[in-house]
Order: C-alpha cells, then sequence, then structure tokens
C-alpha cells in the first residue's frame, strides 16, 4: 500500500516552482504532520509545531525533536541529537511538498507523500535496567 501511494508522485516530474520562503513554509505545514517519500519508499514524518518547532522520526519509533529556521531560500532544520543544520529548499507542486537537500539537484530529494493512513508514533525514552 506504501509503495503504491509514494509511487503516485515523482518528484523529478514536477514543474519547478520557486522556493518557499520561511513565511510560506510555515503557513503550509502548521499543525500538520506530514510522511515523506524518496525513491518510492517511505522515508520519514515530520510533525510540524508551533515557534518553528518540530518531532523527526524515520518510522522506527524513535522521534527527535528540533526547530527550523529561514536562510536564503532553505529552510534549515536543527534536532536534539544533530546540531548542525540540515538545510533543504522546499518547493509546492500539486500534490504536496518537494524537499532538495541544500538545493542541489544531484542530492536527496523527498517528496510529501499522500496520506498513508499511519499515525506519527513516537516510543518513550529508552529505559536500562
Amino acid at each position: 500500500m506504501r509503495l503504491a501511494i509514494l509511487l503516485t508522485l515523482s518528484a523529478k516530474t514536477a514543474v519547478a516552482q520557486p522556493a518557499l520562503s520561511g513565511s510560506e513554509f510555515d503557513s503550509y505545514t502548521q499543525g500538520k504532520t506530514l510522511f515523506y517519500g524518496f525513491q518510492g519508499e517511505v522515508y520519514g514524518v515530520e510533525r510540524y509545531l508551533p515557534n518553528r518547532r518540530v518531532i523527526w522520526s524515520f518510522l522506527d519509533g524513535n522521534c527527535k525533536e528540533g526547530l527550523w529556521y529561514e536562510q536564503g531560500e532553505q529552510i534549515c532544520f536543527i534536532y536534539e541529537d544533530r546540531l548542525d543544520p540540515q538545510c533543504w529548499v522546499f518547493t509546492q507542486s500539486d500534490r504536496g511538498l518537494i524537499a532538495q537537500f541544500e538545493g542541489d539537484a544531484d542530492t536527496t530529494e523527498l517528496y510529501e507523500a499522500e496520506d498513508i493512513n499511519e499515525e506519527m508514533v513516537c516510543l518513550g525514552p529508552e529505559v536500562g535496567v
């Protein structure tokens, strides 16, 4: 099911759109939980909270809190376990967001997956004995 849904959108075939500004990105994502695909597979999920805060997961139950900020045409993310910014250029197609890592056409390109009928699951902290 996931694969079929994700294959319905190919980011490479999307018409080039201008990069979203920070305010446009915030307006689009605020209060949403978006699933992202990469090469026909589910890549991860991100929940967008007030004040540019986010929670990211690779769908493994391990969630990382972070924040985002605008830097030129890029939207950059910093997470609790990784303080070096991860910057993306976001554009919007008729099927959702497309995120290109550092705006480089030869690097990772993620696309917003359609509703895959799953919820974001964050497991509690790992507790030792």
